[in-house]
């Protein structure tokens, strides 16, 4: 229930408290020689006064901490947001030129490692790319040169398959590369 709605209906129900001890405030005016009956219970009116201000106080505190719950929300969801927001395409293209650090000989231990880095890093560069505010467009070649390696890959990033693609893997990351060293704004 929203804060609104509460205040809302907290209100209508103190409007309603208070015109039925008016009304019956009227009533008790009359009086007979003999007061009310005897079975009629006598209630202080400070007890009805209290009930319904711990009623209110209690709304109030419940519209607080949902206020309270509802910003940290907020506040929760703007920082997933950020954390799954790619990162920059200068920040992709470094990690993809730190593969130039490593390599492997086909059937090597690390290749498993590297080739895997290096797809990840390709990828992790198409993500930046389309999410860039110069738009997919800008860059249209090394992300369809990605498209054309995923499809080569078709989905299998098994170790075997790395490797029997390594060419064309390494073939993209070297085009890629070129193509950014031909647009220094594009990850200065």
């Amino acid at each position: 229930m929203s804060v609104r709605v509460r205040i809302r209906t907290s209100t209508a129900a103190l409007a309603m408290t208070t015109a039925l001890v008016g009304a019956l405030a009227g009533c008790t005016g009359a009086s007979t020689s003999q007061g009310p009956g005897g079975d009629v219970p006598y209630v202080a009116p400070s007890a009805n006064a209290s009930a319904v201000n711990k009623e209110i106080e209690q709304d109030e505190a419940e519209a607080a901490a949902d206020a309270e719950a509802s910003d940290a929300a907020a506040a929760n969801a703007a920082q997933e947001e950020a954390f799954n927001r790619p990162e920059e395409v200068r920040d992709a293209f470094a990690g993809l030129q730190a593969t130039y650090q490593d390599g492997c000989a086909p059937g090597d231990g690390n290749c498993a490692y590297f080739l895997g880095r290096v797809n990840d890093e390709l990828n992790g560069l198409d993500r930046s790319m389309r999410a860039d505010a110069g738009g997919p467009n800008h860059f249209k070649e090394p992300m369809g040169w990605i498209s054309a390696l995923r499809t080569t890959l078709a989905g299998d990033n098994t170790t075997a398959n790395l490797e029997k693609h390594r060419k064309q893997l390494l073939g993209t990351r070297e085009r890629i590369n070129t193509w950014m060293q031909g647009h220094p704004e594009d990850y200065r």
